[in-house]
């Protein structure tokens, strides 16, 4: 059958998707990019937020009138069939997978369809990447211990369960083969990697065997504060395979709003954190995420978050507080209206811009390693990442050459001016 495949949601969900992409395939199915192509179209859902779940819902219905054309049957896994199967009508879906059913995709597809696949592959193991071919993200953990009070991921994906050093290793060294220059990270909480396997954080012994290999950069996703320590932060400042970057998701800064989110954080800590890699690992680069407009957030306490994020990150990301059922959360108190938070959430993306522009400045002419990802023909340039920006979420950098250059590979780009983003040219 004509497979194709919409990931919804993070960036763990896309490994997900290039996981069962690669059961498809090996399976005899032929994967199609084009939706209009497919006989059997599967959608990856997020439902994180209200946002992702009116996204899965519009996908859906706009998936299933190809049904009047070539589609055949409309399969729905991920999150929001793991969390609302039971309880939506949906008669366009043909098929709701829970995400531990994803493992058997195959089986899955051959009962609705009436086939039966070659036994020996319906268990392969590998990756379909769905990424450009010069980065790939790990997923090193699926769910997660930490019970913030906003975050229903804990009833969706269950406990933290970290994939052993070994079999991390080897999926490395398969990304590696297929051409993958930058390995990204990625879990709901990395720095708790290893508790439930070997009953003590990893973190850093997964990293010492991953920089064994010839990648260009290894980058770390979605570390948690309270877990930073020196011994991390010096291995990262001091190993070149390590990009120079940390995404630390801090949620807020005021003390009364950590503790009813249930962080584990508090504002003390938190900038004696971010003191701390300012003044004595200079060269990482720091984005954060926050969320605006929780329950119980005055205007004194938002404002201690808009002091704070003021000049102190190189990125950074915001979110209006979306109430999600089953969390403790969902039952509290009075919280600001929808216009007071879409205002507090712009005034926060405009002063972070501008954080953003001036921490650009330090990159003025210097010689910074680029890794093309194409062209921009708005600009009539060339445009990559720095080590210090992550892709999809950061600023880039557009350059010039005098020379050929391949996507994928890295060049040395002498940058002339900043603003949110780098500017420059080339030079051997």
């Amino acid at each position: 059958m004509k497979i194709g495949m919409i990931s919804l949601g993070c960036d763990k969900n896309r490994v997900d998707s290039e996981n069962m992409l690669y059961l498809l395939q090996s399976a005899g199915h032929t994967l199609v990019d084009d939706a209009k192509e497919a006989e059997i179209i599967i959608i990856n859902t997020c439902a994180f937020i209200d946002e992702a779940k009116k996204e899965t819902i519009n996908t859906v219905l706009e998936m299933s009138k190809l049904k009047e054309q070539n589609l055949q049957k409309l399969v729905v896994t991920g999150c929001f069939a793991q969390r609302y199967r039971s309880n939506v009508n949906f008669p366009e879906v043909d098929l709701f997978l829970d995400i531990a059913e994803e493992k058997d995709i195959v089986h899955h597809i051959d009962t609705l369809i009436g086939t039966k696949a070659n036994a020996e592959k319906t268990y392969a193991k590998g990756r379909v990447l769905t990424t450009p071919a010069h980065y790939a993200y790990l997923k090193i953990a699926d769910g997660c211990n930490n019970a913030c009070s906003y975050c229903a991921i804990p009833s969706i994906r269950g406990k933290y369960i970290s994939t052993p050093i070994e079999e991390l290793v080897s999926q490395a060294k398969d990304l590696l083969e297929q051409g993958v220059k930058e390995l990204i990270l990625v879990a709901q909480d990395t720095t708790n990697y290893g508790i439930d396997l070997y009953k003590e954080r990893k973190l850093l012994d997964l990293l010492k065997e991953l920089v064994k290999l010839d990648f260009w950069k290894i980058r770390i996703l979605y570390t948690y504060p309270e877990l930073i320590d020196n011994e991390l932060l010096t291995f990262i400042n001091k190993e070149d395979k390590i990009a120079k970057y940390l995404d630390i998701p801090m949620q807020h800064i005021d003390d009364n709003i950590l503790k009813k989110m249930n962080r584990r954080s508090s504002q003390s800590s938190l900038i004696t954190l971010v003191k701390n890699i300012r003044e004595n690992f200079a060269d990482i680069s720091i984005r954060s995420t926050f969320i605006v407009g929780f329950p119980y957030e005055s205007k004194s306490e938002y404002k201690n978050l808009e002091k704070f994020i003021d000049g102190t990150f190189d990125y950074a990301g915001f979110f209006i507080y979306s109430p999600e059922e089953g969390t403790k959360a969902y039952g509290y108190g009075k919280r600001a209206n929808s216009l007071t938070c879409k205002i507090r959430k712009n005034l926060l993306e405009k002063n972070s811009k501008q954080t953003t522009i001036l921490r650009q400045q330090k990159y003025i002419n210097t010689i910074c390693q680029v890794i093309y990802e194409g062209i921009d023909y708005e600009r009539q340039c060339f445009f990559g990442r720095t080590e210090y920006q992550a892709p999809q979420v950061d600023t880039k950098v557009y350059f010039t050459s005098d020379f050929p250059l391949d996507i994928g590979n890295i060049y040395n780009v002498y940058i002339e001016k900043a603003d949110f983003n780098l500017y420059g040219k080339t030079v051997k």
